[in-house]
């Protein structure tokens, strides 16, 4: 899908893991870390893409949205996309305040194998020791990184709809905001975060998807996208998956690479190699369906059997959505509705999926299945508005989400 810019490697005990890859696409699709990698669970995620040069000197304190809480709190930085080894001199993980400004006491130094610095190789990802203490949930949590020789291509998530901040030099350890006056609406350098939460049986759900799961059309600043509110349920629910990882890329496809590695290309490292992802909710096809790239039914539904062939050969459950209805968005037409029709068929019968959600039946108009319910078109006939990000985390079966292979 078409997007815009919203307002806006290591959490081990001791060992420094990384993911060493040659191409974009073989980056995606490695195989993920291993050292202590299991630990905890997955509190926020974000899935990560080759922004524009990294600028030495930089620093960025990046908000983010907590989904479950608990101790031991990790972050894991990422060089995926980068063409030279990034230097990371300072970070440092605090509460959210307000704007760029911090909780007083709450920002602490992040550490990499005891050491303060840390070189994250190319094409690898670098998880942070355990931070001690309690970190809540459902709190904007501030990231604080420092790049002193940043260079080449830089490795973030450029739609965040969340505003983020940034400066020259290193304020990383300071809980004031004066010197991060510049605002951001990309994450940079980070994709995930963990916890180990106080329940051990506590899981997480990994939401694969476009530029809808992203968040477009929602509300920036607001954590309106669906899998924000689907994070909310869980959390009031006490259910025993409650961790939400959100890894929509705007105009990611299943089959083709293009915004962004394609599923299939970025499954391992998007999603299979975050701890504690019990179940994957893939959400995702309307671009390869709106493409007009030849694309058929059967071609698509052959990429959902390799997904869920490969969440299932990795113990993990898969449950499915419905692709939903787009008639008036300029790229529809008859044809890519039938295929549209035809794959969610399959999607709701054809038994390979451990769970389908039916997203295209929350979204469609009674009158005009082809065609969004206005009360929920986010304004492009293509994306649900905050109203209807809310109708599809309501329409989820918060039971098909602990399902346990």
């Amino acid at each position: 899908m078409t997007g815009r810019l919203g307002r806006g490697c290591r959490v081990a005990a001791a060992l420094l893991t990384a993911v060493a890859c040659q191409s974009p696409a073989a980056r995606a699709a490695a195989p993920p870390p291993s050292a202590e990698r299991a630990s905890g669970v997955v509190t926020w995620a974000s899935s990560a893409d080759r922004m524009g040069a990294g600028t030495a000197g930089q620093g960025y304190r990046l908000i983010v949205h907590t989904s479950v809480g608990g101790t031991g709190l990790r972050v894991r930085v990422t060089n995926a996309f980068g063409d030279r080894p990034l230097t990371l001199d300072s970070a440092y993980a605090g509460l959210r305040g307000r704007g760029a400004a911090l909780r007083p006491g709450s920002n602490r130094r992040l550490t990499f194998g005891g050491a303060r610095t840390v070189t994250v190789p190319a094409g690898a990802v670098a998880w942070s020791d355990p931070l001690p203490g309690s970190w809540p949930a459902g709190r904007d949590l501030a990231v604080s990184l420092h790049t002193p020789d940043a260079a080449g291509p830089a490795t973030g998530h450029w739609m965040a709809m969340q505003t983020s901040y940034t400066g020259p030099g290193d304020h990383t350890g300071e809980e004031g905001a004066t010197n991060w006056g510049a605002t951001t609406g990309s994450w940079w350098y980070l994709d995930a975060v963990s916890v180990r939460p106080s329940r051990a049986d506590t899981g997480a759900v990994a939401a694969l998807g476009d530029s809808i799961t992203d968040g477009w059309a929602s509300t920036g600043d607001r954590n309106h996208r669906w899998p924000d509110y689907l994070a909310r349920r869980l959390n009031t629910a006490h259910a025993s998956v409650q961790g939400v990882a959100d890894e929509g890329v705007s105009g990611n496809q299943v089959l083709a690479d293009g915004a962004g590695p394609s599923a299939l290309n970025r499954l391992d490292r998007d999603v299979l190699s975050l701890p504690g992802v019990r179940t994957v909710f893939l959400f995702e096809g309307v671009n390869d369906v709106k493409a007009h790239t030849g694309v058929t039914a059967q071609d698509l539904i052959a990429g959902y059997r390799r997904i869920a062939h490969r969440v299932h050969a990795a113990g993990k459950c898969v449950v499915a959505a419905t692709i939903g209805p787009f008639e008036g968005w300029p790229e529809w037409d008859p044809a890519a509705d039938a295929v549209r029709r035809e794959v969610n068929r399959y999607i709701r019968t054809g038994g390979d999926f451990d769970a389908v959600t039916d997203f295209d039946r929350v979204l469609r108009s009674p009158r005009d299945p082809a065609r969004l319910l206005p009360s929920l078109d986010g304004g492009d006939h293509l994306h649900p508005d905050d109203k209807g990000m809310q109708a599809l985390a309501d329409a989820v079966d918060l039971r098909s989400l602990r399902c346990a292979r």
